[in-house]
């Protein structure tokens, strides 16, 4: 019997197990079962958590997909297990480290009293080009716009320690339609996380997300950093955003400082449960 905790951040839901006192055998099966919404708990996936494998992190986690895939980042997870183990009295620190598989991520929690009311979370630095991820030479003139149909559509690869395609589009709801087009398109070798998004105003983006692995969801944390880092770099908003998504608003900043992008969004408990293995 496995005692677990679902949590949220902005409607991208987790089941959250902590390492330290359970072995998982099979995460990737357990994952598939766990997160199925009618037979399972519901959820986008699986976060394990617990103590790091390095001496500059204060805890690690490992994400699965609810296909069973596993993710190297998940920033709304990642704001819910600073929320977890702040709450749950697992630390007393408001600065904590995450070692993730696509590294050690810096936290600062905004607490009132042993309440976190929001976490905001160095995200790192983005990258534009990675042709283990990003191939377009792949496949002739490879466009959103032609794939589409929309001569309006225009899209940009960003990896934000995770692969993300945002598309610019008036119609936010091909998502749809077109989300799993994108994902397994073969100029993403190892598949992608696709983004699309409409700009409102000088510093509001609405934004869908397609999830490599979970198909829609209400939020993606990456994604969020991944189009407010498009945007800016296209000359759509500023450096400072705010990125509306289907479940709720997180806040992007990607300082010219350091050329990091800093997220800043809540995380929610929603409820504690026990499930056989």
């Amino acid at each position: 019997m496995i005692t677990f905790t679902k949590m949220h951040g902005c409607g991208n839901d987790y089941i959250f197990v902590d390492a330290t006192r359970y072995h998982l055998p099979n995460p990737s099966h357990l994952s598939r079962l766990w997160s199925d919404r009618h037979k399972g708990i519901g959820s986008d996936g699986l976060v394990i958590f617990g103590k790091p494998s390095v001496d500059n992190a204060d805890f690690s986690m490992r994400i699965f997909n609810a296909d069973g895939s596993e993710a190297l980042m998940c920033g709304n997870a990642a704001r819910c297990i600073g929320k977890y183990v702040y709450e749950r009295g697992l630390t007393n620190n408001t600065f904590l480290r995450l070692e993730t598989l696509s590294g050690v991520k810096q936290m600062w929690l905004s607490t009132s009293g042993r309440v976190v009311e929001s976490v905001t979370i160095d995200m790192g630095a983005p990258v534009f080009e990675d042709k283990q991820l990003f191939r377009p030479e792949l496949v002739k003139d490879f466009s959103p716009s032609s794939i589409l149909q929309k001569a309006e559509a225009e899209g940009l690869f960003v990896s934000m320690g995770n692969p993300h395609y945002v598309i610019f589009t008036d119609d936010v709801n091909t998502v749809e339609s077109s989300g799993h087009i994108f994902e397994y398109h073969p100029v993403f070798p190892k598949r992608c996380n696709i983004e699309f998004a409409h700009v409102e105003s000088k510093d509001t983006i609405r934004v869908r997300v397609w999830e490599r692995g979970s198909g829609i969801t209400m939020a993606c944390g990456t994604g969020a950093c991944a189009t407010a880092v498009a945007a800016a770099a296209t000359g759509r908003v500023g450096r400072k955003s705010s990125i509306i998504m289907d479940g709720g608003k997180l806040f992007i900043e990607w300082r010219e400082a350091d050329n990091h992008v800093y997220m800043t969004g809540p995380a929610e408990f929603v409820f504690d449960g026990e499930i056989m293995i």
